[in-house]
């Protein structure tokens, strides 16, 4: 039995998964030369993204978290072809889908290195800061985010008009940087955090993260200070 599958135009950036998969229900972006499809998956509500660019069809999967029947479903009715995967980092909520879709569609995958260890499939690219991502026309930056993971990574799709998406996985979210764990890590990955990404891009920069909704940079510009004063 095919899992019905609802793409909505109206985007908003706030998507839930369906845990009785009755069926998939995502959010396309329209940008400038490329789509953006949102999707979340699994128990713990991790967001997948497909980025496809226009000119050639070519789909870009960021996190194949959970759910492979829904993913695959999903890949059948959006226009274009799969043909790559990327792993934003190597925690298990982020790639519990990877075996099965990657075994379904034969594509390449890619990671970043100190990552690549901890996942099912071992990616065909290691990826490392300054790397990019060829997507038909489209060119995504590759950088790397140590902190939440030693490997984990955010790309960055720059429009024709200039502005960035970013895909940051677990490193950046809403009102906050990603969990850390030993003593030292949030310092680095605040520190990372603050000089490749708020330096680097315009207030303007859309976040894409690994859990929950949206935001921009200039929303999440203001709290550096405090984020950093709180300790997480």
């Amino acid at each position: 039995m095919s899992i019905p599958v609802n793409i909505s135009d109206d985007y908003t950036g706030d998507v839930t998964p369906d845990p009785d998969h009755h069926g998939v229900a995502a959010q396309r972006r329209l940008l400038d030369g490329a789509t953006i499809v949102k999707l979340s998956v699994g128990p713990m509500d991790n967001n997948v993204y497909l980025v496809t660019d226009a000119s050639t069809g070519d789909i870009l999967l960021i996190d194949a978290a959970n759910d492979p029947e829904s993913l695959l479903a999903l890949l059948d009715v959006v226009p274009g072809a799969l043909t790559q995967i990327v792993t934003t980092h190597g925690h298990f909520d982020h790639w519990q889908a990877l075996e099965a879709v990657h075994k379904a569609t034969g594509v390449p995958t890619a990671a970043g290195a100190p990552d690549a260890p901890e996942l099912p499939v071992a990616p065909d690219r290691l990826l490392h800061d300054g790397d990019t991502i060829t997507l038909g026309d489209l060119t995504l930056d590759v950088i790397s985010l140590r902190g939440h993971t030693p490997g984990s990574v955010a790309l960055a799709l720059t429009e024709r008009t200039g502005r960035v998406h970013l895909f940051t996985g677990d490193s950046l979210f809403p009102g906050g940087v990603g969990k850390t764990w030993q003593p030292g890590d949030f310092e680095i990955l605040l520190d990372q955090v603050t000089t490749k990404l708020f330096d680097r891009f315009g207030d303007d920069t859309v976040v894409y993260p690994g859990h929950g909704k949206d935001t921009t940079l200039g929303s999440e510009r203001p709290h550096l200070t405090q984020w950093r004063d709180r300790g997480w």
